[in-house]
């Protein structure tokens, strides 16, 4: 999807697809930012879709283009009331309320006679050339795209990083925002409005918890230039030491900075000249970026949010389910979030987007919504989860996995289909249309069994970790014996679902895959093992590439089971390429998006 904007004749194409969203549909800020900066251009703009830049800005880009030194371009737009101008259908022509064409610079002239500086503009416009140097210092944090804080904390960072010249653009006005949202321009992000009050706090948190905005630093930022326009010619102004930097005549730069240092170029000005200029910057009657920056230091702001989803636990069902009412379900806690993360980046990656996860503690829950994953938090979770050895065979392992059927039992009981998969399960294809086509009061799931010869549904081989239910009378009946045997077994759940389903030691067992629980009659099918396998199965966690292996095997899924601990299990996932997640940016893996992960401590 493109978003096309016409200035003067020269075409700009925005590419609005591949960043990560919230699942109601709201875009990621910083995944737009590392996008715009994986290009081959060498500047890179972002600017609001509802924006209309005007001839003066590719002007504007070249003069800064021009400088020997990195930097930062930041242009606060006005809005211009009763904007009655309209694109034609073909994009290239601006046309008046009656149909009629109009020049580009006509138009201009109407927007810059209407223009409102209220509020100390509510919308930037930034650039900046790729360069040898980074723009901050610091990672970008997940901010929501369109709720605000974003804007001010980028340029905060910049300004305090001191690593580019920072360029102040907005007397050069060139761009503008009708305030009449409802002219030709439509928008392509979330309008999701009812939650705009949640997104703008999770932003606010976001801002307070990283970097500097909020530490007090305000009166140490560094200074920056102010691009005017006077005489038809841009010149750079610093307004605290008051020197004017320009140059006439030649093929060189404009202006010249030589280590850090801004250095004005021996060119004469005449007299005259030098009145008109200081004619124009005495005209400049607004403070530029510096009431943007006021502003924001202005806030109030205390201490860090507790953010909590606006959306009860059935509204998020409805939202989430797809049209057969299916949900997949995930349970995490906080020492498994990043493999959480690349286990729902993977899911993106699919376009599997029916996914719910249940919280199982606080910072999970805290963290799973500035994340933008539909998340509720479980109130009946255990305490004392979240720490790193809750793996296979603890006791915080037993009481975890019990949380897990009895929330699959509640959704069941809403009448939604249940697929419950661990997030230790990489998906290499989404299996949910095969899940299905085995039909009502029959429960599918994984075999753990690693032998690759004889029966797959021996005692307690059923895997808890990966399974398929339908909302039918026979599985919820069957569901609520499970829950109720795992509540008093010392053991996890997993031995719990075979007890109950297959008969201890097997007694319902019906041939070398199948068992039929006989008091509700469901059937319990254990999925092919070359299809689903566990981690144990053909050794192919130990494959030279696991990818290719699984790939060649015909693997749907493959289940990161049978190893001991968290930090082993990380560890094999990474280094095996099945992992989507970079920890330190916050975002999925793309192709575009390069990562050293092997270096991240887990």
């Amino acid at each position: 999807m493109y978003r096309r904007c016409v200035v003067g004749n020269t075409e700009f194409q925005q590419d609005l697809v591949g960043f990560e969203q919230r699942f109601l549909g709201t875009p990621f800020f910083h995944c737009m930012v590392a996008r715009s900066q994986n290009y081959s251009s060498e500047i890179s703009v972002i600017i609001d879709p509802e924006t209309i830049l005007l001839p003066n800005f590719l002007t504007t880009l070249h003069c800064a283009y021009k400088l020997d030194r990195d930097w930062f371009l930041v242009s606060m737009i006005p809005s211009v009331s009763n904007f009655p101008f309209h694109m034609d259908d073909t994009g290239n022509h601006w046309l008046k309320e009656d149909g009629a064409s109009i020049e580009i610079g006509k138009l201009q002239e109407y927007a810059i006679k209407r223009l409102q500086w209220s509020n100390c503009g509510e919308k930037l416009l930034m650039a900046w050339n790729m360069g040898d140097v980074p723009l901050y210092a610091g990672i970008l944090p997940p901010f929501l795209h369109g709720k605000g804080f974003y804007n001010s904390w980028v340029l905060h960072e910049v300004l305090s990083s001191e690593f580019r010249l920072v360029i102040d653009g907005s007397y050069i006005v060139s761009a503008i925002y009708p305030q009449n949202r409802n002219h030709h321009f439509k928008r392509n992000i979330s309008s999701d409005t009812a939650n705009d009050g949640w997104e703008v706090k999770g932003n606010n948190h976001l801002a307070a918890l990283y970097g500097s905005l909020y530490s007090g630093e305000q009166n140490k930022l560094t200074t920056y230039l102010k691009f005017i326009k006077c005489l038809g010619k841009h010149f750079l102004f610093d307004s605290v030491k008051k020197v004017v930097f320009y140059h006439e005549g030649s093929s060189r730069p404009f202006f010249s900075f030589k280590h850090g240092m801004a250095i004005l170029l021996r060119w004469p000005l005449h007299f005259g000249i030098q009145q008109q200029l200081i004619r124009c910057i005495d005209d400049l009657n607004f403070l530029g970026i510096e009431c943007f920056l006021k502003k924001i230091y202005n806030i109030a702001f205390t201490e860090p949010l507790t953010l909590s989803n606006p959306l009860d636990f059935e509204s998020l069902l409805q939202i989430t389910a797809d049209k057969d009412k299916t949900i997949v379900l995930a349970v995490a806690g906080e020492n498994y979030r990043e493999m959480l993360m690349s286990w729902v980046c993977q899911l993106r990656h699919l376009a599997v987007s029916n996914f719910i996860v249940c919280a199982l503690d606080a910072e999970t829950y805290q963290f799973a919504l500035l994340m933008g994953l539909p998340v509720f938090m479980d109130p009946l979770a255990p305490s004392n989860i979240s720490f790193n050895d809750c793996h296979f065979g603890t006791d915080c392992f037993q009481r975890v996995t019990k949380v897990k059927s009895r929330i699959v039992l509640q959704i069941l009981k809403m009448g939604y289909n249940v697929l419950l998969s661990d997030v230790d399960v990489y998906w290499f294809s989404n299996p949910l249309a095969y899940l299905q086509s085995f039909g009502p009061a029959i429960l599918v799931a994984q075999s753990d069994e690693y032998n690759e010869t004889g029966p797959i549904n021996l005692p307690r081989r059923l895997n808890s970790g990966f399974y398929f239910t339908r909302s039918d009378p026979p599985t919820i009946a069957a569901m609520e014996k499970v829950v109720k045997h795992a509540l008093t077994s010392t053991l996890s759940e997993q031995p719990s679902f075979y007890d109950v389903l297959c008969g201890e030691g097997g007694i319902n067992r019906v041939d070398d895959n199948h068992c039929l629980e006989p008091g509700t009659n469901l059937t319990i099918h254990f999925l092919d093992r070359n299809l689903f396998p566990n981690g144990a199965y053909k050794g192919l966690w130990e494959k030279r590439n696991v990818r290719s292996s699984c790939k060649r095997q015909g693997c749907i899924i493959l289940h990161n089971n049978w190893v001991s601990g968290r930090k082993r299990k990380l560890e094999r996932q990474v280094h095996s390429g099945l992992w989507e997640y970079d920890p330190a940016q916050r975002m999925c893996l793309q192709s575009w998006h390069q990562t050293n992960l092997t270096s991240h401590s887990f």
